[in-house]
């Protein structure tokens, strides 16, 4: 019983890394054929590019960058240069100055120029980011609201420092400020920190992982600072509301 083997084709193709004149940031590969005609591979090259076919030139240089051949007939196939696979370079050089890959725009966008327009002229557009953004204030006023407590929890930490004495409500539990500041950990806006004279607090000072302050155990809370009424409040007498 005879047998026979599948003979598959002889794999022609070869692999070459692109660079280009105008583009010096530019770095891709390629696998085409050696069958490959070059103004085939020129119109492959010109998607790749941007590089007009009529003002493509291609050359084949080896990976110190010495050319190696000049790929100057179109009607010839990339055989006839006897590429390398892996080991040569496919220059392109664009010989067209005005186009879109001169002048590095398309790498260096600082050179592109930027659309810009005047407060007056942006608010007499019909629609406009802004016009968009009050609007949504004026259907979700919260976001608003919360800006405005920001600034008012601001406001009454501008008179609270640390070492003040203080009153605490709900309780009148008095204590001595040893924070205040903001404590994202703990949620948006100001807090102040509380070491009470009594242990009724949560703490020592320390809240998720986080040192605030340093305190003894259980003498330590860390509350919004319209509870915190700061002034004369000396430690209380244990023994001042006792009968006699």
């Amino acid at each position: 019983m005879s047998s026979s083997k599948l003979q598959l084709p002889a794999d022609d193709s070869v692999l070459l890394l692109l660079t280009h004149s105008n583009l010096s940031t530019f770095s891709s590969d390629i696998r085409v054929s050696k069958q490959t005609s070059v103004e085939s591979l020129k119109e492959k090259l010109w998607r790749k590019t941007g590089t007009a076919v009529a003002s493509m030139r291609l050359q084949l240089r080896d990976d110190t960058g010495a050319m190696v051949a000049d790929l100057d007939h179109d009607d010839a196939t990339l055989a006839a240069y006897s590429p390398y696979d892996g080991w040569y370079r496919l220059h392109i050089i664009d010989l067209d100055p005005s186009s879109v890959t001169s002048g590095g725009w398309l790498e260096d966008t600082s050179l592109v120029e930027k659309y810009t327009i005047s407060d007056e002229a942006y608010n007499k557009l019909d629609t406009n980011f802004r016009k968009f953004k009050e609007k949504m204030v004026m259907k979700n006023p919260a976001s608003d609201d919360k800006q405005q407590s920001d600034k008012h929890m601001e406001e009454l930490c501008a008179n609270i420092k640390v070492g003040d004495r203080c009153e605490v409500e709900p309780g009148a539990k008095r204590g001595t400020v040893k924070f205040v500041g903001r404590a994202e950990a703990l949620g948006r806006g100001f807090w102040v920190g509380i070491q009470y004279d009594e242990p009724l607090g949560k703490h020592d000072g320390m809240v998720k992982g986080i040192r605030f302050f340093e305190c003894p155990q259980g003498h330590g809370a860390i509350v919004r600072p319209e509870k915190v009424k700061v002034g004369d409040y000396p430690e209380s007498d244990p023994f001042e509301e006792e009968e006699i």
